[in-house]
């Protein structure tokens, strides 16, 4: 049970940085700062594999360089490409760019056409993209979220005291030396000798039981 309760603590403190990390990640996504890629094909490989995560940031486009990574959304299929630029001019207040990938022998047929900014990679993540896309799957995240419940709530519960052991009850040692309360007359015991008169050592009778001994 210990070893349960200590892996649904170490389980709980990562689903609450791994949260913390995803709702920062969705509010800077949704306010513009950043866009997070998955890479779908080999065109950038071997630099870009395929599976890879990408965390992109908007980028001046004037700022740009021929040799750079960029993700420019293509006009013919809708989709995000992230290639390298070949070239770059300005050209009626906007920019012309031109693609190419480097598994790709010649570059792209479209010249993108962008404003002032574009998506430029930051941060590459190795096999990323394939993590986030199977815990996102419907038959991974169920099964594994009720999995982390339960470890969490284990976790939670608390541990039962442990159980005292018989051996470690002790009676108390009876007073040897206590007045003898069984002639007391109405329930009144007997007045103790005086002071100054010597009570002699008495055994009680289970140790004299225990002895061989008995009291004359």
């Amino acid at each position: 049970m210990r070893i349960f309760r200590a892996a649904g603590n170490a389980l709980l403190w990562l689903v609450a940085l791994v949260g913390v990390l995803s709702a920062l990640l969705w509010g800077a996504t949704s306010l513009g700062y950043v866009k997070p890629l998955v890479v779908i094909s080999g065109s950038m490989e071997p630099k870009i594999m395929t599976g890879d995560l990408l965390l992109d940031t908007p980028h001046p486009t004037s700022e740009l360089r021929v040799g750079d990574v960029v993700a420019i959304r293509s006009e013919v299929t809708g989709k995000l490409i992230s290639h390298r630029v070949v070239k770059v001019a300005p050209k009626d207040g906007h920019y012309e760019v031109n693609l190419k990938g480097d598994a790709n022998k010649a570059q792209d047929g479209e010249t993108y056409v962008v404003g002032d900014t574009v998506w430029r990679p930051v941060l590459q993540v190795p096999h990323g993209g394939y993590v986030v896309t199977t815990l996102t799957k419907r038959s991974v995240a169920i099964p594994l979220g009720v999995t982390l419940l339960a470890l969490i709530g284990l976790s939670m519960t608390a541990e039962p005291a442990p159980r005292r052991r018989s051996g470690d009850e002790t009676e108390p040692c009876p007073n040897v030396n206590a007045p003898d309360t069984k002639d007391a007359v109405d329930g009144a015991p007997v007045d103790p000798a005086p002071a100054d008169e010597a009570v002699p050592y008495q055994f009680p009778d289970r140790i004299a039981d225990l002895t061989g001994l008995s009291r004359r």
